[in-house]
């Protein structure tokens, strides 16, 4: 079970909820998230596109526009080269539509992810050079394809990078060594001497960044404004797809881009909400991060990611349709196989002997590669350890680890860097690729040089406000909403409410994947209690708790026997035109 924390970091509550407005419950939630300064909180409250940082901010920005300036007027040709998922999609998309709108002589080329894999590579600088290319500009990579620009100075290419990935180093007794590609401007908040004050942009804000510069240089700020927030609608997307943090100008990004995309004038985006059912008035960060992002997501891992570029680029209401209908039908053929293969894993870690072991290598060499980041990502919530997936691949075996807080994979991979053929990463996700004969090895040695605790690999769940229920109104519940959009970095807020009494139960939905509880709080009030997933976990932990008769009788309507302690959050439930309050069960112990 996971360990339940009260997250206590001490401000005068009363004092902030009096200069902008709000509860002390809400200034809590606020400190919390550690927005500490005033300046911070009226930003977090009520940020405007106004309070995003100048493009000009970025290192070799001046740079950058003044190569483009020349391009343009010359009419020398352009290629885009991006990447295959929804923030390299988006960030090809807000650079190919930008340039075209100024003049430029533009194309564009997306890898894919079988034949090609992440990123820039040879193949495709020398299918730009056959095509007679003059500017090759990178977005969401290059920032790591220094041998790839090389090839492409040697060819005479002008080269642009536009990258919000790590530098690549080398380390010598200590002292790091940044190895930045040859190109002839490198646009990466990450590098070394840049100013900008926010490193935590995606791709496609970078991309945009790059945009709004050349369009003050070009004075078509005001003329091209609707682009420029078409343009930002797409950073939004991104930045919520690349799982970023929803703080600082990121929030600035995704509060004005959800705002527009009520109404956009995209008519992928709008065919991607029709074909998902999604009523474009209630759009949040979630349909973006769950429903849409995955629709295009799911082109570059299962055919190719050109298909998603061509849903942003059409036009025409009827083509947008059909293109976002395959692209739904892509996903949920995904998700199917995802399920299958999730359900392999599991049964691989329980019945192979993997349990004891603290980093979990699990091995479907017949899953498609491009679905062992999603399995690991479930497995890792299942038994909150750090997982490796590896499937087979064309050329030996290739793999997706995501990681816990206290395991920085990254670096523990660094420590047995010697059985891979290639592999990169960051600290809480990584891909790798090793020979078939080193899988058992690998297994053996990440766990070997392993030293988590088992205080390490118990989950943490951190309360904000430990909040009886009967404290719960349709104000309050307005409220919270000045805090959204909520993502990475800025979650929903965890409510607590210690032994509440529950009164009856029903298991609902076509796959039975949730149960409506009625729950009687401390002033007994009756409360309605969404808990969703799967419900056997759940009531197996009540039978043990309380026996199956008290569980029997609750889903009788007839309980008085079960109190459990729940994490929640209070929402407003509208059905059939009736308006209640309703709370989402989180967590219980």
């Amino acid at each position: 079970m996971a360990k339940w924390f009260v997250t206590a970091k001490r401000a005068d509550f009363t004092k902030i909820g009096e200069t902008f407005g709000i509860s002390p419950v809400l200034a809590r939630i606020i400190r919390n998230r550690d927005i500490i300064e005033e300046e911070e909180i009226r930003k977090y409250l009520q940020g405007t596109i106004e309070d995003m940082y100048d493009p000009g901010l970025l290192k070799d920005m001046d740079r950058t526009v003044e190569i483009l300036l020349d391009k343009i007027s010359r009419r020398k040709p352009i290629r885009i080269i991006g990447d295959y998922d929804a923030d390299g999609i988006c960030s090809t998309f807000i650079l190919h539509k930008g340039l075209l709108q100024a003049g430029a002589a533009a194309d564009t080329a997306i890898p894919h992810r079988m034949k090609d894999g992440y990123g820039l590579n040879e193949h495709l600088v020398e299918d730009a050079f056959q095509s007679g290319i003059d500017t090759i500009i990178t977005c969401d990579n290059g920032i790591a394809a220094e041998p790839q620009i090389r090839l492409a100075k040697e060819k005479g290419m002008t080269v642009i990078v536009t990258d919000h990935h790590e530098v690549p180093y080398e380390e010598t007794d200590g002292e790091r060594k940044y190895i930045l590609p040859p190109a002839d401007a490198v646009i990466d908040p990450k590098q070394e001497g840049d100013a900008y004050p926010y490193k935590g942009i995606c791709g496609a804000v970078v991309a945009y960044k790059v945009m709004e510069a050349l369009y003050r240089k070009l004075e078509l700020t005001q003329k091209e404004r609707p682009l420029l927030e078409e343009l930002l609608e797409m950073a939004a997307f991104a930045t919520v797809c690349d799982v970023m943090e929803l703080l600082d100008e990121n929030r600035v990004i995704v509060k004005f881009g959800l705002s527009h995309m009520k109404n956009t004038s995209n008519q992928g985006l709008r065919a991607l909400m029709e074909v998902n059912g999604i009523d474009k008035g209630k759009l949040s960060a979630y349909h973006i991060g769950f429903v849409m992002g995955p629709c295009l997501n799911a082109t570059g891992r299962l055919d190719t990611a050109v298909r998603a570029l061509q849903l942003l680029e059409e036009e025409d209401r009827a083509e947008a349709v059909r293109i976002a209908s395959d692209l739904k039908q892509l996903n949920d053929s995904r998700k199917e196989m995802t399920d299958i293969y999730v359900k392999q894993a599991v049964r691989s870690v329980e019945e192979n002997g993997l349990m004891q072991d603290r980093v979990l290598v699990i091995y479907l060499p017949d899953c498609h590669e491009s679905l062992a980041g999603i399995i690991a990502g479930r497995i890792r919530e299942k038994y909150y350890k750090p997982v490796f997936v590896l499937t087979r691949g064309e050329e030996g075996v290739k793999g997706s680890g995501r990681s816990i807080e206290a395991y920085h994979m990254y670096e523990e991979m660094t420590r047995v860097r010697h059985l891979f053929t290639k592999y990169g990463g960051h600290k809480m996700a990584a891909g790798l690729s090793l020979e078939e004969k080193d899988v058992e090895v690998f297994r053996r040695e990440i766990n070997e040089v392993c030293t988590l605790t088992e205080s390490d690999m118990e989950e943490r769940i951190h309360i904000d406000v430990p909040m009886p229920v009967s404290h719960v109104s349709m104000e309050f519940v307005k409220e919270l909403e000045l805090l959204e959009p909520f993502g990475n970095g800025n979650p929903k807020p965890v409510f607590a409410h210690k032994d509440l009494t529950f009164l009856s139960a029903r298991i609902l939905g076509k796959n039975g994947n949730a149960i409506r509880f009625t729950v009687l709080d401390d002033c007994r009030n009756k409360w309605e209690m969404m808990a969703f997933g799967d419900p056997e976990p759940m009531n197996d932990y009540m039978e043990k708790k309380f026996g199956q008769e008290a569980v029997e009788r609750l889903y009788l309507g007839k309980s008085q026997d079960i109190r459990l302690s729940v994490t929640y959050y209070p929402s407003i439930n509208t059905y059939q035109g009736n308006t209640k309050l309703q709370l989402v069960m989180q967590q219980y112990q």
